[in-house]
């Protein structure tokens, strides 16, 4: 297992994806602070992290929709740890009632988008300047295969993944030149309390193990990836060799277009 050194945000890390996420860097070196609206839930966590892995941790209550709410998080982060080498974008709901969009609740529907747009967006809003300064940072936004199609009962997750790909991709292009790179990670579906309460994973039993999650997410944040910046890959399929050793070219993983054929005047 790779060491790595300096400070890990996590967003969402009192449970699930992110709670391994917080274990997972904490066992290689990292100090990382965890976000989640539950203060006691996510109290816990971070204490039982720290006496699993001996690493040290950081509990921050914090609603990444808010954006005081953010900036105060971040700004104890700094303080109480250092500047912020990772970054990672996992907070955000899903579809409550899976119905089709014109039966959604609109209230819980944008509350869904805006957790995960919105949320990324005041983190990367808050963290990344001080990269920019730096020059030496890495984002990994959490993606999903629900990023590149739409899902009738979870048109709002679909929206707010594909929104938040291209968030990714705009982040890296603004940031071409630096040394701090972005990143969207689909993690597969790992067996979680979400991933476990939604209709379409009912039976389901090729879970994504966790650990492929933080490996990859663990190569970006050592630099091996630099080349993938602005690109989705996928934890449990993409394999980490295969990906330290390729160079992606022209819109390889992006949201694009595919052309109907020769004549398209937009291929």
């Amino acid at each position: 297992m790779a060491e790595l050194s300096g400070v890990a945000l996590v967003t969402g890390a009192a449970t699930g994806i992110g709670r391994h996420l917080v274990e997972g860097l904490a066992a290689r070196g990292m100090a990382v602070a965890g976000i989640a609206r539950t203060a006691d839930r996510l109290r816990t966590a971070m204490d039982e992290v720290a006496a699993a892995t001996g690493g040290r941790t950081l509990a921050v209550a914090a609603d990444v929709t808010d954006r005081a709410s953010v900036e105060e998080a971040v700004g104890v982060v700094r303080e109480e740890l250092g500047p912020i080498a990772l970054l990672v974008n996992n907070a955000g709901l899903i579809d409550e009632f899976e119905v089709p969009v014109w039966e959604a609740d609109p209230d819980q529907w944008w509350d869904v988008v805006s957790s995960h747009v919105r949320g990324a967006l005041l983190t990367v809003r808050t963290v990344v300047p001080w990269m920019v300064l730096r020059n030496s940072g890495r984002i990994v936004n959490i993606a999903s295969g629900m990023s590149t199609r739409g899902h009738p009962d979870f048109s709002a997750y679909s929206v707010a993944k594909t929104g938040l790909m291209r968030l990714t991709e705009s982040l890296a292009i603004g940031l071409e030149g630096s040394d701090v790179r972005a990143f969207d990670v689909a993690p597969g579906v790992v067996r979680t309390a979400m991933s476990t309460s939604m209709s379409a994973h009912a039976g389901k039993t090729d879970w994504t193990p966790p650990e492929k999650v933080v490996e990859l997410v663990a190569a970006i944040a050592a630099g091996e990836l630099d080349q993938w910046s602005g690109r989705f890959v996928r934890a449990g399929k993409d394999d980490l060799d295969v990906l330290r050793a390729t160079s992606p070219e022209d819109a390889a993983r992006q949201l694009r277009l595919r052309p109907y054929g020769d004549g398209d005047p937009l291929g």
